[in-house]
Parts: C-alpha cells; sequence; structure tokens
C-alpha cells in the first residue's frame, strides 16, 4: 500500500510546487509592472505640477521642445561624496507632432565637494533635438561630457534670462518642495533601464521601437501622460 501511495503523494507535490512557482512568477511580474505604472503616474504628477507653477519652463522653450525626460524624486546628496540616483522615463516627440510611449531610464552620477545631507528633487530635462534621445539605446550618455546640459532659463513668456539664443543641447529643470531647486547634473550619466521596460511592457523592446511607437500600448497610465504633456505644450503655444 505504501509504495503505491509514494509516488502519487510525490506527483501531487510536484504539481503543487509547479503551481506555487507559476502563481509566484505572475505575482512578481504584476507587482513589477505595477512598479512601472506608479513611475508613470508620478512624471505625470510632475508635468502637472510644473505647468501649476508660477515660474515655469519659458513656452518658447517647450516650442521647440523635442524630447523631455522627467525623473520624480531624484535623491541628490551625500557627505563630502555627493550621489545622484534617479528612475524616469524619456519620450521624444513624432514627426506628426504627437509623443513617443515611454522608455524607462536611471540617472546616475556623483561629484566631490563639501556637501551634506540628501535632497529629493524631481527633474525635468529639456532636449532641443529628438535624435540626441534617441542614441541613448546605443549605450549610455553623460551630461556635461557627450551632452551640453544647462540649468534652463525660467520665466513663462521669457528666454532672455539665459542663453537666450537656446544653443544648448539640454536644459534642465528640478523642483523641491515645490520652489525650483538648483543641482548640478555635470558627470551624470543616463541609460535606458531595460529591465523596467521588458517589466511594463512585457516582451523585450529596443528604445528605438518604443520611441517610434511600433508597438501598441493599452495603459490608461501613458494615456494620460501623453495628454498632460500635449496639454503643457498647447499652453505654450
Amino acid at each position: 500500500m505504501k509504495r503505491t501511495t509514494a509516488p502519487v503523494y510525490r506527483s501531487i507535490l510536484s504539481r503543487f510546487l509547479f503551481l506555487l512557482m507559476i502563481s509566484c512568477f505572475l505575482f512578481t511580474t504584476a507587482r513589477s509592472q505595477d512598479k512601472q505604472e506608479d513611475k508613470i503616474t508620478a512624471a505625470t504628477q510632475v508635468l502637472k505640477d510644473f505647468g501649476d507653477m508660477k515660474e515655469s519652463i519659458p513656452a518658447d522653450l517647450l516650442k521647440v521642445t523635442q524630447g523631455i525626460i522627467i525623473v520624480p524624486r531624484l535623491l541628490n546628496g551625500g557627505f563630502v561624496l555627493a550621489a545622484k540616483r534617479g528612475k524616469g522615463i524619456a519620450m521624444v516627440r513624432l514627426p506628426d507632432g504627437s509623443w513617443s510611449n515611454p522608455v524607462f531610464v536611471t540617472i546616475t552620477g556623483g561629484s566631490v565637494g563639501f556637501q551634506a545631507g540628501i535632497q529629493s528633487v524631481d527633474l525635468v530635462l529639456i532636449f532641443r533635438k529628438a535624435s540626441t534621445l534617441e542614441n541613448i539605446g546605443k549605450g549610455s550618455f553623460t551630461l556635461g561630457g557627450e551632452i551640453s546640459a544647462t540649468a534652463g532659463p525660467v520665466g513663462r513668456n521669457s528666454t532672455a534670462s539665459t542663453d537666450y539664443k537656446m544653443e544648448a543641447e539640454v536644459y534642465s529643470y528640478s523642483r523641491s518642495k515645490g520652489l525650483f531647486a538648483g543641482i548640478s547634473l555635470s558627470g551624470s550619466a543616463i541609460s535606458v533601464d531595460s529591465r523596467s521596460n521588458q517589466a511594463f511592457y512585457g516582451k523585450d523592446l529596443t528604445s528605438g521601437e518604443l520611441f517610434s511607437n511600433d508597438s501598441d500600448v493599452d495603459s490608461e497610465s501613458v494615456t494620460d501622460l501623453k495628454n498632460t504633456l500635449e496639454q503643457l505644450y498647447q499652453d505654450a503655444g
């Protein structure tokens, strides 16, 4: 009797463990996708907050913008040896004027100097050329290194205060506790977060495929993000 029941128990146990593994995998995948959804929702809120500020990104700059990176809650700080770390999303403007699907990115960097404490800021990077962001799929790039970056001028109807010819490749805007907060991004590296992209889209897509909208995305968070970004640009017009 024992000989006949033992294989049965082993078979039941094997099936149970297999189903448990599948359940754990699906649960982990769902949680990971929800995490990326939260990033997109946070990025959308950052755009809305910037749009509500009295002193915001100048309209003339928004009109020529072809790419954007939004990093909610970028951590900036340390003691003596400062560091930056944040995750966000990148988008480019398509030839028809619409916006691409979001590409998840990571920004990291460090600098040496006397600094103490940790500061959390919302960061928005404005790109004058879509090609600058589209090349990110070929590897990370460094702000202030391969790519010239500068603090963007502030004032909805003014661009004359800083670099009025708009010759920089990237303009940075950061806010902390509802106010603009200047931070140095020199030496910060931006790279594609392939793991987050795969978790959100459910398959391995290149940044080029996402930027060109080659894959349909059925996500309310992405739709809301695109609508918010479009509204920001319409207000600038």
